[in-house]
């Protein structure tokens, strides 16, 4: 039986918008086919937890070239999601500055995989925030179901 979710999605606004896909990348630094995220619908300072979503379509990049005939999105490409729902809490909630780069991923487990289209909503809650390091907890879902769950180690460099 998968655990519970992080985040109660019917408590969230799921049609409201809070950081729009240039807001998000305004902070963190990837660009171009990497702009993964599509926009943030949660921000929860005092408890560090966020629920961002990504649009997944049927012309994406990686569509042509993964499974053809049957598009699967790529656990890579889910764990770059999770990675940049991570830094966003790090950086628009708790206000690091510094550049994260992704440290490691501990507890990963894939449940189901993802066919377009599908909104795949990230949720992300900051455990541990230190100096250089920072630990978020982080699950993937689909139409309520959970996709994948991680833990995210990002590295706060200079």
């Amino acid at each position: 039986m998968p655990p519970p979710l992080l985040i109660d999605l019917q408590q969230v606004d799921l049609s409201r918008v809070l950081l729009t896909r240039e807001q998000i990348y305004e902070q963190l630094p990837q660009r171009f086919e990497f702009m993964l995220l599509d926009g943030v619908c949660m921000l929860d300072r005092e408890g560090t937890r966020l629920v961002a979503y990504a649009d997944i379509r049927s012309d994406d990049w990686w569509i042509r070239g993964h499974v053809p005939g049957r598009p699967l999105l790529p656990g890579v490409l889910m764990l770059e999601m999770a990675a940049q729902s991570s830094a966003v809490v790090a950086k628009v909630l708790t206000g690091i500055q510094a550049f994260i780069g992704l440290g490691g991923i501990e507890e990963c487990k894939f449940r189901e995989t993802i066919s377009p289209p599908a909104r795949l909503y990230l949720l992300c809650v900051g455990d541990n925030y230190r100096t250089r390091r920072i630990v978020s907890r982080t699950q993937g879902v689909v139409d309520g179901r959970l996709i994948f769950e991680a833990k995210i180690t990002g590295l706060a460099l200079r």
